[in-house]
């Protein structure tokens, strides 16, 4: 069973993701900022991580740039969740080596099947 973690400061959007994530059948851990994200993949590598950008402590790059530069987390994919839309905010993330990148607000169902394609 592939492990997902689930970053954002929403808890709405914590809740919701985490409901669908069980649902589809995968293993979850949420972190409510970016140290407990970070705390969360130093200790147990996750298959993939949902990352929100804006947080008010660590953003959502900085976990993305610490997640591809960690040896043992090299293979773990990246998601990022934003509401930040401009082609340079976009580009920024894939730059970063985010594997696909969402704009909130979202479709649940387009979000599912990219996550079935990275996790195959």
């Amino acid at each position: 069973m592939a492990k997902i973690l689930i970053v954002d400061d929403d808890p709405n959007i914590l809740m919701s993701l985490e409901f669908l994530m069980h649902k589809n059948g995968y293993e979850v851990r949420v972190a409510r900022n970016g140290k407990e994200a970070l705390d969360i993949v130093n200790k147990d590598v996750p298959d993939l991580v949902l990352l929100d950008i804006m947080m008010p402590d660590v953003d959502g790059y900085a976990i993305c740039k610490h997640i591809k530069s960690t040896a043992k987390l090299k293979s773990t994919k990246v998601v990022f969740l934003s509401a930040k839309t401009k082609e340079s905010d976009i580009q920024k993330g894939y730059d970063l080596g985010a594997s696909f990148y969402v704009t909130k607000p979202f479709s649940t169902r387009d979000l599912m099947k990219e996550i079935k394609d990275l996790l195959k």
